[in-house]
C-alpha cells in the first residue's frame, strides 16, 4: 500500500482495537456533514482545513451531547493523523485542522455505579440458574466486574489468555496495548465453573450456549454480550444499566475501598490517571468519611 493509495480510514481503524469499530460510524457521520455523497472510505480527508473542522464541531454540538462530540472529534484527529502520516499532508497543515478543542461541559457525569446489592442480585440471577448459561454468565459477570473491562476487551478475550496459577488474565486493550489484570478469589471460581461447561479448548474464553446447553466455541459479540447484561438485569429486578456501567462500577469500588488512583488506573487501562477520577461515582458519603482521618493531633476524640 503506497501514501497515494493507502486509505487513512482504513490505518486509523487497524490502529484501534477491536472494541472500537464503532468508530467507523462516527467517521461516517463527519463526512456527511462535509460532504453529500461521501462516506468515511471515500471522503478526501486530507482537503479538510481548520475551517471545515469548526464546521464539523458546530455541527455535531447542535445534534449530539458534548462527551458524544468530542469522541467523533477524537475520531476526527484520529483520521488528519494518518494524512499526515502518509504524507498526504504538511505539518503545518495538519496542525492547523486538528486545532479544535473538545467541549466543555458542567452536566452531571453520565453513567453511574451499581450499588452493592444490585450486583448481588445479578450474580444470583445467575448462580439460581444450573445450566451452562447460568455459569457462562456468571463468569461473565465476574470477569467484567471484577476487572472493571470494556465490552470489547471482554469479547476479545481467549482462554489462553487466562493464567489459573495466578489468576491473571491478559488483556488487549485500546491501540493494541496490552495489561495484565487479576481476578479475585470468587471471580476466579465462577470462571473456572463456566471453564468446566465449556472445556479447554483453545478460542474465545466466552461462547454462545444453546437452549438445549451446548457450549458453541465461537466468539460473543459486544451485542451479545449486552443482550446477556440486560436479560440478567432484567431478572435480577435491578435498575437498567449500560455494560459500561459495570466499568464504572469497578472502578468506583475500587476507589472506595482505599485502593489509591494510580494502581486502579493501570488496572482500567487508562492512559491518565484524570480519566479514571471522572470514572468515579462515589457519593458525599465518601467525602464525609474520607474526613474522619483527619484527626486534630494532641485533641481528644
Amino acid at each position: 500500500m503506497t501514501a497515494t493509495t493507502a486509505n487513512p480510514v482504513q490505518l486509523y481503524m487497524a490502529s484501534l482495537s477491536a472494541g472500537s469499530q464503532g468508530m467507523r460510524k462516527c467517521l461516517d457521520i463527519i463526512a456527511g456533514i462535509l460532504s453529500d455523497t461521501a462516506d468515511a472510505d471515500t471522503f478526501p480527508w486530507e482537503t479538510v482545513t481548520y475551517r471545515e473542522s469548526m464546521e464539523v464541531r458546530i455541527t455535531l454540538t447542535e445534534r449530539y451531547k458534548p462527551s458524544t462530540v468530542n469522541k467523533m472529534l477524537s475520531t476526527l484527529r484520529g483520521v488528519l493523523k494518518q494524512t499526515w502520516r502518509l504524507g498526504l499532508v504538511d505539518a503545518d497543515h495538519y496542525r492547523r485542522a486538528i486545532d479544535v478543542e473538545n467541549l466543555r461541559s458542567s452536566n452531571l457525569l453520565s453513567g453511574r455505579a451499581l450499588a452493592g446489592d444490585e450486583i448481588a442480585k445479578l450474580f444470583r440471577a445467575c448462580t439460581d440458574d444450573t445450566t451452562p448459561k447460568g455459569a457462562r454468565d456468571a463468569a461473565l459477570f465476574a470477569v467484567f466486574y471484577g476487572c472493571g473491562l470494556r465490552r470489547g476487551e471482554l469479547a476479545q478475550l481467549d482462554v489462553e489468555d487466562f493464567a489459573p496459577d495466578d489468576n491473571s488474565i491478559l488483556v488487549q486493550g485500546k491501540r493494541r496495548k496490552q495489561r495484565t489484570v487479576y481476578l479475585g478469589t470468587q471471580a476466579c471460581r465462577h470462571l473456572k465453573t463456566w471453564l468446566l461447561h465449556r472445556g479447554d479448548d483453545p478460542g474465545p474464553l466466552f461462547c454462545p450456549v444453546s437452549q438445549t446447553g451446548e457450549v458453541r466455541l465461537s466468539r460473543l459479540r459486544g451485542e451479545s454480550i449486552a443482550y446477556i447484561l440486560r436479560r440478567r438485569q432484567e431478572e435480577s429486578g435491578t435498575d437498567r444499566f449500560s455494560p459500561h456501567d459495570l466499568r464504572r462500577t469497578a472502578v468506583t469500588h475500587l476507589l472506595d475501598a482505599g485502593v489509591d488512583v494510580f494502581t486502579v488506573q493501570k488496572l482500567a487501562g487508562h492512559a491518565d490517571a484524570s480519566t479514571t477520577a471522572r470514572y468515579d461515582r462515589r457519593d458525599e458519603g465518601a467525602k464525609r468519611r474520607a474526613v474522619q482521618v483527619l484527626a486534630i493531633p494532641g485533641q481528644a476524640g
